[in-house]
């Protein structure tokens, strides 16, 4: 039966309006864009997929996935769940894994082609440009660009296109609400210079992850100048917020400067709103990325592999993380409790041009601090 020209066109745009949401258009799959895309990507030595359906068609074939991650077990168990829920067809399993040793070993399996039983694998910062080379290298943010991967771009690393980030934490300042009255309260992180803060008047982390966090913002030099002035003041240096946060509940110290949004949450709901711990978002925000994750070189499920990534980062998976880490979603995903919070703010981010230089930073604070020691107790 031939067709009219206008019954092409209204059947053309009615199969473009039943195809799954998140799925390239025909006009799209056919586009210049995404060929474009595709021969960018390949040019650079990346794999380009230009079908949702393709990928999961492939998954499908594969029917497994392995995933090693460094988010908490109850995390990964929920999202593992919720995943095989999505793709009853996956047989897939996750992983926690942890501890620098652990992340060693495993780069040394990666090397000697041994870690051929995990398709997912986590990517440590501090070792970040040992992975890389490991990892499979899926043009992951063209495709997010091009909408074959439902992935928020700024999750994807710009240059290392193939990695991915799932999660983050962000530095406040703790306080104790009975102790320190409202006005007292520091409005930005230059109020603890104030001379009332002078004098062992606040807890500070030996290990500056959060004044790290700043040079994003700052610059290296303000920081530096920055610790300098904080080491004048003679605070209570300390090792591990965790630790520090009791103190502050207690009210033996009213403030702790740059303990994680998370913990934070955490403590509040163990004292079930009866305890004096509170808390203060400073701009800028210093913010840090974490939970970065790939697919092996050698991985047997790669395809399964994408759709996994693409899952822990769309709403439903960063909601998981936020119930079960908890608060730990990414601040790049749109409605997680850090983006909720952080929403209108100035953010200073750790983020993709700066992680692997955060050890440098913190050495450098360290000596800037006048070389501090924790707190005997």
């Amino acid at each position: 039966m031939k067709l009219s020209s206008l019954a092409k066109i209204v059947l053309f745009v009615m199969t473009g309006a039943l195809l799954p949401r998140g799925a390239p258009s025909l006009a799209a799959a056919a586009g210049p864009a995404l060929s474009k895309a595709k021969q960018e990507a390949e040019a650079k030595g990346y794999i380009f997929l230009t079908s949702h359906d393709e990928i999961a068609a492939k998954a499908k074939s594969e029917g497994r996935l392995r995933v090693m991650g460094s988010l908490d077990a109850d995390s990964l168990k929920a999202l593992n769940a919720a995943f095989r829920k999505k793709y009853p067809f996956i047989d897939s399993q996750a992983q926690e894994i942890s501890g620098q040793e652990v992340y060693m070993r495993m780069i040394q399996e990666m090397k000697a082609g041994l870690a051929k039983d995990w398709d997912v694998n986590y990517v440590a910062f501090d070792l970040y440009e040992e992975y890389l080379p490991l990892q499979k290298k899926f043009d992951i943010l063209g495709m997010a660009q091009q909408g074959i991967l439902q992935i928020p771009v700024k999750m994807i690393d710009p240059v290392n296109r193939h990695i991915v980030v799932v999660a983050s934490d962000i530095q406040v300042l703790a306080y104790n609400n009975k102790n320190l009255p409202p006005e007292k309260v520091p409005n930005q992180w230059g109020d603890l210079l104030r001379e009332d803060f002078k004098g062992r008047k606040f807890m500070i982390d030996i290990r500056p992850k959060d004044v790290a966090a700043l040079v994003p913002a700052w610059g290296l030099e303000k920081v530096l100048d920055y610790a300098r002035k904080i080491g004048a003041q003679n605070p209570v240096w300390v090792r591990g917020n965790s630790r520090a946060m009791p103190m502050v509940q207690t009210g033996e110290h009213n403030v702790l400067v740059g303990p994680n949004f998370s913990t934070i949450l955490r403590a509040q709901e163990k004292a079930k709103g009866a305890g004096a711990l509170a808390y203060k978002v400073l701009e800028p925000v210093p913010t840090r990325l974490n939970e970065a994750q790939g697919i092996l070189k050698v991985a047997s499920n790669p395809h399964a592999a994408l759709l996994w990534l693409e899952f822990v980062c769309s709403p439903e998976g960063q909601k998981l993380i936020d119930q079960h880490e908890p608060y730990g979603g990414s601040i790049l995903s749109p409605g997680s409790a850090q983006e909720k919070v952080t929403r209108g703010m100035k953010l200073s981010v750790i983020d993709w041009g700066h992680v692997t230089k955060i050890e440098d930073y913190q050495k450098k604070i360290v000596e800037a601090y006048g070389f501090p020691r924790a707190e005997k107790r």
